[in-house]
This record gives C-alpha cells, structure tokens and sequence, in this order.
C-alpha cells in the first residue's frame, strides 16, 4: 500500500469531518418521540443483516453485548424486534426486526432523506447536484476499498 500523501491526509480528515457532521444533522432530526438513535440502529443493522444472535448484533454495533441488553428488552417490549431460538443451535436466541420494526425504520429514513432532498433543491444547483452524485458514487467506492482492506487484513 502507498504511503499516504499530506494531500491524502488532509481529504481524509476533511471527508470524515463532513461525512460525520452530515450523519449528526440527519441524526437531529429524529423527533423527540422517535425510537432514538442507539435504537434506530439495532433497528437498522436487523434489516441490512437479517436476523442474528445478540452476540453478532453487539459485535456489527461495535458494543458489548451488556450496552444492548437493555435496549433489546426495550425493543422487545415496544414490539420492534422479537426473540425466537435458533432453529441450528437451540441454546442461542435469534433477533429479528417485525413488521412495527420496520414501520418505525423505513418511516425515520423517509423522513430524514426528504429533510435532506428539500435542502438539497432549496440550496444547490442541478449542477452541484450532479457534482455531489459523482462525490456519492467516489465515497461509495472508498468505502468498499475499506471494506476489503478490513477484510484483507483479518483474513491470516
């Protein structure tokens, strides 16, 4: 792998300052009400990934498997997710997302990306636009490259 430049260095930093503050406005949004970012995530990751263990959940949130036990109870309790065994390894319970769960998820991302798409129409051109839809398509592409260098690198 190249050593990094001080050019690359300073895109580094200034993509991940804008990718965060980004995720932080959209994060905002949520209503007072809402199910809650730590919550919207487990919801999230039950989605993407399908059902799994709370092992396998706390380990794609980068927590410990204490950190989610109570917000599991609370999902459960909310009728978001549900627990059922393993139908391959009874001693291990599976999580899934359930038709509220999904409801309450897919009603948050619609209502953040029209908060953005309406800020996107008010303050940018179609030109900008069409600039910020290749700058999508560049980030989509790094991180895919961090993807396969993590796996690269956890692979003996």
């Amino acid at each position: 792998m190249a050593h990094p430049t001080s050019s690359d260095r300073h895109l580094a930093i200034r993509l991940r300052a804008t990718v965060t503050h980004l995720t932080r406005q959209l994060r905002a949004l949520a209503t007072a009400e809402g199910a809650g970012a730590a919550k919207l995530g487990v919801l999230g990751q039950l989605y993407r990934l399908g059902p799994m263990t709370p092992t396998r959940l706390a380990q794609c949130e980068r927590v410990r498997i204490q950190t989610l036990t109570r917000l599991m109870a609370e999902l459960e309790a909310d009728r978001l997710i549900r627990r059922r065994p393993d139908p391959l390894d009874a001693r291990q319970t599976l999580l899934s997302l359930t038709a509220s769960g999904t409801r309450v998820l897919t009603e948050d991302i619609h209502r953040r990306e029209a908060s953005l798409a309406a800020v996107i129409g008010e303050r940018l051109t179609a030109s900008e636009q069409a600039s910020m839809l290749a700058c999508c398509q560049l980030i989509d592409r790094l991180g895919d490259a961090l993807a396969a260098h993590a796996n690269h690198q956890e692979t003996p």
